[in-house]
């Protein structure tokens, strides 16, 4: 067994995707991985004051300690808020006549 951990930060954009591979000291955070790998260099459009992260895809605070093979991952801000995006698509259902948009409105208005 190695004497380091193997971690791995990533980062995604639209169009293309960033996977940084590191090895750190037994111990270190999230943070201390985010910083060893160089990906706010690398994407100057992260802003580390207001950083969300998780690994494997559960949201965990900077101070984390990892455990050997986690994968850190940089989340970006939503653009939508979902419920906002689903509302605007039962809205364009309905008006565009399917069925699916109709079977929410009141029986008496289908």
């Amino acid at each position: 067994m190695s004497a380091n951990l193997s971690i791995d930060v990533c980062y995604a954009l639209p169009d293309a995707q960033t996977l940084i591979s590191i090895e750190l000291a037994p111990g270190a955070t999230v943070q201390q991985a985010i910083e060893a790998s160089g990906i706010l260099a690398r994407h100057p459009e992260i802003d580390p004051h207001r950083l969300k992260v998780g690994v494997f895809g559960k949201l965990k605070p900077l101070d984390t300690v990892l455990a050997d093979h986690d994968r850190v991952e940089i989340y970006r801000p939503l653009i939508v808020d979902p419920k906002m995006a689903r509302q605007r698509r039962v809205d364009k259902s309905r008006r565009e006549g399917s069925v699916e948009g109709r079977k929410w409105l009141p029986k008496d208005s289908r």
